[in-house]
């Protein structure tokens, strides 16, 4: 029997060894252990499908339905029953899938969640509504338009295009959602994320915002610095009146991105920037303690050095008059510092961006153009006023085999991908005539990663780890290096970007792009690939979700349930119990290496958050997006040891959010898992009450830094939340 016939039609290799597997998998989950004894059923499926002698091909039901029909035979009733109740769940998932896709079908792996995403956002629809390509076609019509781009440098379109297609069909890369979503299609506005100037003047302010709603209609991001506009309160010389002040025309701009759906999708993002020596900076601050206002921005403050110069020495800091540079007034360093703690913790907003350090790093590779002053909406992209930058996300979890990083394949798609960015600089259509000349000077790209998690717990490593720190670094390095060549190989066929001339490496070797690397936090494009998001920890094991006429469909990470059903304590109870509690570090039937590896973002201190971002930071051209979740008892002191943990270690920028700290958050816990993760953490507060004490997990001697107690051997940390 060489061949059988798949659902879809297709003719394929037959494979024994799935049947053997499929079986195994069975008996596992009824507590069967011998893997030999599958491979022998299995044989014995084969055989009895060729005494048949049947002309046609058999399909993958005449298949199954014999290895039901074996399994009672040889005495394996329980198997049995676990075999048929999977294939009964096969085709319940098969019959929402078909139902998603509006009855089309799809040969790549794609869970109903990925499937959801796609219909929702991504995939083309009939005026009715109605799905109109499945996920090939949307790879295809992708692939295909960013390939274009090549015949103007008189390269192979046909190579490029099934480069191309490849990677976004073995989920291996996503690009930025603007291309999904446009490449091929009327808007043709491939780029995520856009820095608009706003000039202190009517004309200059509603010139943003008309800029504003222009990028956010065609599928855009925005970030807005308003430290150019005078103080309220200000005297106005042509109109001899005084200023409203910043904040009070955010809150137009509000407004419009309430109005304009970003890309017909979803509402605009924008990213709004105060400097800390505004003299509005207060009002800044604590603009957000109503959730009600200014619900469609992000807020960060741009700390400079002298502020933070300030805070080291406990003292005062200058309130500059943006237009006139005059000294208007003089704050204490530690109490501005105070409020926003107090703010981010309340609301989770204001995030802080070190905007100095910005822009004297290669965030910056063409200071004669001028600062960066803001950045995109979730504060991976610093750009330049009226830059752009579309960006792309490398899935780790694809470069691991046999519990290994296959260094070779993560290469061949890091040069895949850096090519396809490139090649959106030259197909985008842009919405303003200004960013597309910026864009096409600098032709800036920003490639990441996603999968991060996915990929610790393939190779059983805990992510609040010295390990997982040092191999962070050693992936974005690698990432650096390799993006670096990429950008010289086609620099050496297409051209340097054409402000090379004038940016920090005029003297050095022609390259490409300005930048190459960013980590932005793949939201809906991890989704897409059912991967776990950007550099974050996972943030479940399992979890339900509804879906279709209330059904229910149980997810389990994959690397987990591959590994409970390898080591024998797989069941369907244990997937429940874990869904509804989130975290497995209380449940003793796993066993503790497990627990070890399968740790959630609560289950992680905050000084690891920001461990893993400072690596990720050290080797990225732009900047990283994280975002260290607290659970909801954190204290203020917490959010500020982040804060400066985060400045110590070379961030450019640090997000916090406390769970529930808005009425409405995008990803929640249930009551029972936070209950569970309070009886947790006031156990772990008891083991910090001394200075140093020895680590549970190898008895070696513990180092309390600042809450933090952490051990030098193997990892092992506490975090105080007293």
């Amino acid at each position: 029997m060489l061949k059988v016939k798949k659902r879809d039609g297709r003719i394929t290799d037959f494979d024994q060894n799935k049947i053997a597997d499929a079986i195994f998998k069975a008996a596992q989950s009824v507590g069967g252990t011998d893997k030999l004894r599958s491979k022998e059923l299995a044989l014995k499926v084969v055989l009895e499908m060729e005494n048949e002698k049947r002309d046609d091909v058999p399909t993958v039901e005449d298949i199954q339905d014999k290895v039901e029909k074996i399994l009672m035979e040889e005495g394996h009733a329980k198997t049995a029953k676990a075999y048929i109740l999977y294939r009964h769940k096969r085709t319940e998932l098969r019959q929402i899938r078909a139902a998603l896709l509006d009855g089309k079908s799809t040969s790549i792996k794609l869970s109903a969640n990925s499937l959801m995403i796609l219909k929702e956002r991504y995939l083309k629809k009939d005026n009715n509504g109605k799905v109109e390509e499945t996920p090939e076609e949307m790879f295809e019509r992708v692939a295909s338009n960013v390939a274009r781009s090549d015949k103007l440098y008189n390269q192979d379109v046909e190579i490029a295009k099934n480069k191309f297609y490849d990677l976004l069909y073995n989920l291996e890369f996503m690009p930025n959602s603007p291309t999904l979503i446009n490449a091929g299609n009327q808007l043709q506005q491939l780029c995520s994320c856009f820095v608009i100037p706003v000039n202190d003047s009517i004309e200059g302010i509603f010139d943003a915002i008309k800029h504003q709603a222009i990028i956010q209609k065609s599928g855009g991001g925005t970030g807005l610095d308003f430290s150019r506009l005078r103080p309220r309160g200000d005297f106005v010389n042509s109109t001899k009146g005084n200023s409203s002040g910043p904040i009070s025309f955010m809150k137009i701009f509000n407004a419009t991105a309430q109005a304009v759906t970003q890309g017909g999708k979803r509402k605009g993002a924008n990213m709004g920037i105060l400097r800390i020596d505004h003299p509005d900076i207060l009002e800044f601050i604590t603009m957000k303690e109503d959730e009600k206002s200014m619900e469609n921005f992000n807020i960060s403050v741009a700390v400079t050095e002298k502020f933070m110069q300030a805070l080291k020495d406990e003292g005062e800091y200058d309130l500059i008059h943006p237009k006139t540079g005059d000294v208007v007034r003089r704050l204490s360093a530690k109490h501005v510092f105070e409020l926003m703690i107090l703010m981010a913790w309340k609301t989770g907003d204001p995030g802080i961006i070190f905007i100095d350090r910005i822009n004297n790093s290669r965030s910056q590779p063409t200071p004669t153009l001028g600062k960066i002053e803001s950045t995109s909406a979730c504060g991976e992209q610093p750009l330049l006023p009226y830059e752009a930058c579309n960006l792309g996300s490398i899935n780790l979890a694809k470069a691991v085999e046999n519990k290994k990083i296959n260094w070779e394949k993560l290469r061949t798609t890091i040069h895949a991908s850096i090519h396809f960015l490139d090649n959106v600089i030259d197909v985008n259509n842009y919405p303003l005539k200004e960013t597309e000349n910026m864009c096409k000077a600098n032709r800036r790209i920003g490639l990441g990663v996603m999968g991060f998690a996915d990929l610790l717990c393939q190779l059983e490593l805990r992510y609040d780890s010295q390990e997982a720190v040092e191999l962070a670094r050693e992936i974005m390095m690698f990432i650096s290096i390799e993006s670096d060549k990429s950008s010289i190989e086609l620099a050496k066929t297409k051209g340097h970007f054409p402000n090379f001339k004038i940016s920090i490496y005029k003297d050095g070797t022609p390259i490409r792009n300005a930048t190459r690397t960013t980590i932005s936090p793949t939201g809906t494009i991890s989704m897409i690939a059912d991967c776990s998001s950007g550099i974050e920890p996972l943030f479940a094991i399992c979890f339900t979700k509804t879906v279709m006429d209330g059904k229910e469909l149980l997810y389990i990470n994959p690397y987990f349930e591959k590994i409970a059903r390898e080591k024998g304590f797989y069941s369907d109870e244990l997937m429940k119990k874990i869904a509804n509690r989130g975290t497995i570090q209380d449940i003793e039937d796993i066993p503790q290496e497990i627990r070890d590896v399968f740790r959630v973002g609560y289950d992680i201190s905050p000084y690891w958050h920001v461990k893993i971002q400072a690596a990720f930071q050290e080797f990225t051209d732009n900047a990283v997006s994280k975002t260290v979740n607290f659970p909801n008892w954190a204290s203020t002191k917490e959010v500020e040891e982040v804060y400066m943990h985060a400045y110590e270690l070379g961030c450019k920028g640090i997000t916090i959010y406390r769970d529930g700290s808005k009425d409405v958050q995008v990803i929640t816990v249930n009551l029972e898992q936070k209950k569970m993760q309070m009886i947790k953490e006031k156990q772990r507060i008891q083991l910090i009450k001394k200075e140093k004490e020895s680590c549970p997990e190898c008895n070696s001697q513990m180092q309390l830094i600042d809450n933090c107690s952490t051990c030098q051997i193997c990892g092992y940390s506490v975090y105080n939340l007293d």
